[in-house]
């Protein structure tokens, strides 16, 4: 089995919706006279600074020239919109995975006692490292489960409450800060991602 990861390396808060649907139909294109995409082949997925928008046009620019020589053309990426062949609940699968695995391991006795930690999630903190689809999704269950998030790094720097830190409050202002956690209200923030894991 191969694994391997691929991308577009550019800050896409420089460039316009139209210039990155462009950069990324030319990606797919490249990828397909190599053959490194299909359903068969590779499936990308979204990932840092990616969602379904991209890969609704992966999907699309992939299907458009190799369709007719490729019947599974639709499943060449995961992670598109519902109207362009995606599934319901892809969005939160990975955040949700975490959440099972986690939960899991902190509901086997042994292992917390080897690991000298009480069992469950409840009464726990935790922090993550990016609030994107998986980062938020995670905070969520964990959250609800009975943790308590306590830091945040991202791309514009981290965040830290030893009281907690709401992830629907969070994501809501990641929604008007251009998608940084910087300025978010009752937290110590901090310009690099070190800090909060020392104190957590």
């Amino acid at each position: 089995m191969k694994v391997a990861k691929g991308g577009i390396r550019i800050d896409p808060k420089k460039y316009s919706a139209n210039e990155i649907e462009q950069l990324t139909r030319k990606y797919t294109i490249s990828l397909a006279k190599k053959n490194s995409i299909g359903a068969a082949v590779d499936v990308p997925g979204p990932d840092i600074g990616t969602g379904e928008r991209e890969m609704s046009w992966m999907k699309d620019t992939y299907q458009t020239y190799y369709g007719h020589t490729d019947v599974n053309a639709a499943g060449c990426v995961t992670g598109k919109a519902i109207n362009q062949s995606g599934i319901r609940g892809r969005t939160e699968s990975t955040g949700l995975g975490v959440y099972f695995v986690t939960k899991t391991v902190l509901d086997n006795t042994e292992i917390c006692k080897a690991l000298n930690v009480s069992t469950g999630l409840k009464g726990k903190t935790f922090t993550v490292q990016g609030f994107g689809n998986v980062g938020y999704y995670a905070s969520r269950y964990f959250t609800e489960a009975g943790a308590k998030l306590i830091g945040v790094a991202e791309w514009d720097g981290s965040i830290y409450n030893e009281s907690g830190i709401d992830p629907e409050v969070l994501l809501q202002h990641k929604k008007v800060s251009k998608g940084g956690v910087k300025g978010f209200a009752g937290s110590e923030y901090f310009p690099d991602e070190s800090v909060i894991y020392k104190k957590a």
